[in-house]
């Protein structure tokens, strides 16, 4: 008997609660949520720092028509970047689920309040990077991220004293000086610079004492014979094309990235700057204005023909001939959308040559290709990827405009700040281009969420 009045004890104590719970449902009303600008029921709440809460799109339209930083209601400035309250946005949709509803379906056919709220959006994103986060990242060191940043810059700051300090000065180059002046260890360090397999040919040209003015001398018979005995006939081609540029230009051709700066610093800067700004546009431009000397070795690079694929780098750069259909397909494919793999491809076949350039290229390369990637998914997922071709010619012209502003003045620059530039982007790029990486994962969790 007594466990039969303990049991009827508690049912009746839970029909009371739960009709205190069913009272309670009864007397909210959606009054008790209206938005204080539209005076209707609470959309994706956003509740500011003085503790009112405004429909989202409501709090847009506001700050669109007032661009101020303010509650609509008591005007004290908000810091930061508003966002939902989510414990109110399902409280109020659970209880008023209809009305929800209805009042999203209505907010979405309103195209003054989808544009309001994609300005407000894109003005919280440019925000984001400025708020402090406190929950994930150390206020006090700046995060995991920032010790990187600061470490790699060492690293940047140590290559390049170091790169400056073993390199030899650019005026001593071979592409300065005339090959009648050259030494005979200059004609050996010429002739190392065509690939792995000039050395078999190192000793022979040591004991005649080749200099420049007996190098012009010399003739493809020559080769053939003692004491030179270049019995290879790819080898005896690969020295003589590379003599009769010798011979044509006068000094030695540019065959890597520190003679080719040596010989066009305005031109290599520019060309760094375009590669990073508009892959596309600095390919044309090496097409239309830089054709035989920088296009051609680079398509035979990136796009070798099938025979020739197993050739080293120096070799490639010999061949001018001009691409055959299959490669123009692929370079085109490549070019319309990876443009920054071509770089990095290109990057990858001097490793040999320019072991931590190429490395700071290919790593600048992929993170540059990520932040692409970054700008057509925001573009996708504010629907406005019919802006694309308006964009892509005002980018154009922005680039265009700006290339033929330093293609007009590069002649007058200074050596000395042509190399700071250079290296800056070439080194520091890389660096600065993680930062904004992780800034754009970022904004793109905080969207998500």
């Amino acid at each position: 008997m007594e466990e039969d009045e303990t049991f009827q004890g508690e049912r009746e104590r839970t029909e009371v609660e739960t009709g205190a719970t069913a009272d309670m449902g009864r007397q909210i009303s959606v009054s008790e949520f209206l938005c204080h600008c539209c005076y209707d029921i609470l959309v994706n709440p956003t509740t500011l720092n003085c503790g009112h809460s405004f429909c989202r799109h409501c709090l847009a339209l506001w700050w669109v028509s007032s661009k101020k930083n303010e509650c609509p209601e008591c005007r004290e400035k908000w810091e930061g970047f508003p966002k939902v309250n989510i414990l109110l946005r399902d409280v109020i949709e659970k209880l008023f689920s209809d009305a929800i509803e209805q009042r999203k379906e209505d907010i979405q056919q309103n195209s003054d309040v989808a544009r309001s709220l994609a300005t407000f959006q894109k003005y919280g994103s440019d925000q984001i990077p400025t708020v402090p986060n406190t929950g994930r990242f150390n206020p006090r060191g700046g995060g995991f991220f920032s010790g990187v940043l600061t470490a790699l810059t060492c690293v940047a700051v140590v290559l390049l004293g170091y790169h400056w300090s073993s390199r030899e000065l650019e005026e001593d180059l071979l592409v300065h000086k005339p090959v009648a002046k050259w030494t005979a260890e200059e004609v050996i360090l010429w002739l190392e610079q065509l690939g792995p397999w000039a050395s078999l040919y190192k000793e022979r040209f040591l004991l005649e004492k080749v200099n420049g003015r007996l190098l012009l001398t010399l003739t493809e018979e020559d080769f053939t014979e003692e004491p030179y005995s270049v019995e290879n006939s790819n080898h005896r081609k690969a020295i003589m094309a590379e003599l009769e540029c010798v011979k044509a230009l006068g000094v030695k051709p540019p065959q890597n990235l520190w003679e080719y700066k040596a010989v066009n610093p305005g031109k290599s800067l520019f060309l760094l700057y375009a590669l990073k700004n508009s892959p596309r546009l600095s390919m044309l431009y090496l097409y239309l204005f830089d054709y035989a000397e920088a296009f051609l070795p680079f398509i035979h690079t990136i796009c070798p023909m099938q025979e020739d694929k197993h050739e080293d780098v120096f070799t490639k750069l010999l061949d001018l001939k001009d691409p055959s259909w299959k490669q123009w397909r692929e370079f085109i494919v490549k070019y319309l959308f990876l443009p920054y793999q071509l770089i990095a491809e290109f990057a990858w076949d001097w490793l040999d040559v320019h072991y931590w350039t190429s490395r700071f290229i290919i790593v600048n390369a992929m993170l540059l290709s990520v932040l692409e990637l970054f700008s057509f998914w925001r573009l996708w997922s504010r629907r406005e990827l019919k802006t694309i071709p308006h964009r892509m010619w005002r980018h154009f012209w922005k680039v265009s405009t700006q290339g033929l502003f330093v293609a007009i003045f590069w002649p007058f620059i200074p050596q000395f700040v042509c190399n700071c530039l250079f290296y800056w982007a070439l080194y520091f790029n890389p660096i600065i281009n993680i930062d904004l990486v992780v800034t754009e994962v970022r904004r793109l969790e905080t969207q998500v969420q």
